[in-house]
């Protein structure tokens, strides 16, 4: 998929997709940039959700978003995405369904945070949520990937990262293996846990779900801004984890000395903590000294329907009038919860 189809959007809506790990939106719009429809649903990730259920919710929700129209052009950016095989067992299972042609575009919805972010043609983004992963672009098409699959592939951190970490120090000084910290009591309140003994336990036969360990990073941030220097050791080791990533981007991509954009995404990130974006833009000026970090703190749904009217050769204004509109759409969305 992503050959140009002789189908124009005027035959149809454009329909585009953002899944991430916790939740998905889809937006239909006509090809002068006004939203016909919008859905909200639960994360699409298929490292969550799997494949198969994946690929369900975002047939749901794009039959729901497009209201029994017919789709002309579809952008799916889905969370997990992040190798050639994976991209290509997505295409096949969603090969059958009826809004699918021979121009839909499916991709890492990373690639719709940066176009919502920013319109520059060099540009980073970084999303830093459930997990954590980067893009880098640059103008004449080159672009810098991870594989993103966790430890093993050199990844740390996000929502799961920081969980498991805070749980690892908790045992630790439960244990007196390792320092006191003030983890240990908030992890208990937070999940409802008798001990960090029994929910290590339930964690281990499966009694409790290790997606669990995302609702921690709250946890840590807040335990870190009250003073607790292990917490606040694992807000830094994020925040140079995030710069991390800018700096290999900026390296790869010779941009070394300009003032690339870097859009910050992401619920970690988007909680707006202090002492998190304080470290983050340290550790980026140190690594990637001309760069400019800017926070996106709209709904990524955005860049994804930016793409999709890229696609079908939208002007600026259409361009502009969509933004507008589905970030409304997306704030009314979110209200209904």
């Amino acid at each position: 998929m992503g050959a140009v189809s002789e189908v124009t959007a005027a035959d149809g809506l454009i329909v585009a997709v953002d899944a991430g790990g916790s939740k998905t939106e889809a937006v239909a719009l006509t090809r002068e940039g006004e939203v016909r429809g919008f859905r909200r649903g639960p994360g699409a990730s298929p490292d969550f959700e799997g494949l198969t259920r994946a690929v369900q919710i975002i047939d749901e929700l794009v039959t729901g978003a497009a209201g029994g129209m017919p789709v002309a052009q579809a952008n799916l950016y889905i969370s997990g995405l992040d190798l050639p095989v994976e991209i290509s067992a997505y295409v096949a299972a969603i090969d059958d369904f009826g809004w699918v042609g021979p121009s839909t575009v499916v991709a890492n919805d990373l690639f719709a945070l940066l176009r919502a972010g920013t319109d520059e043609p060099n540009a980073i983004a970084v999303i830093c949520g459930t997990g954590i992963n980067a893009v880098g672009v640059r103008a004449d098409g080159a672009d810098a990937r991870f594989a993103a699959l966790g430890e093993i592939s050199g990844d740390w951190g996000g929502g799961g990262g920081l969980g498991a970490q805070a749980l690892w120090h908790a045992a630790r000084d439960v244990d007196r293996r390792g320092p006191h910290t003030a983890l240990t009591p908030a992890i208990l309140a937070r999940l409802g846990a008798s001990s960090i003994e029994a929910l290590i336990e339930d964690l281990h036969f499966g009694r409790r779900d290790s997606a669990e360990l995302v609702e921690l990073a709250p946890v840590v941030l807040e335990t870190a801004r009250a003073g607790d220097s292990i917490a606040a050791g694992l807000v830094d080791r994020q925040a140079e984890e995030i710069a991390a990533y800018v700096g290999a981007c900026v390296v790869r991509l010779e941009l070394e000395g300009v003032a690339v954009p870097v859009v910050l995404g992401g619920g970690v990130i988007r909680s707006g903590d202090e002492l998190l974006l304080e470290r983050v833009r340290a550790w980026i000026a140190e690594v990637a000294p001309a760069a400019r970090p800017e926070i996106y703190d709209g709904p990524p749904v955005v860049g994804a329907a930016l793409l999709a009217l890229d696609r079908v050769g939208a002007s600026r204004a259409v361009r502009a009038r969509a933004r507008i509109e589905v970030g409304e759409a997306a704030a009314r969305s979110a209200l209904q919860r």
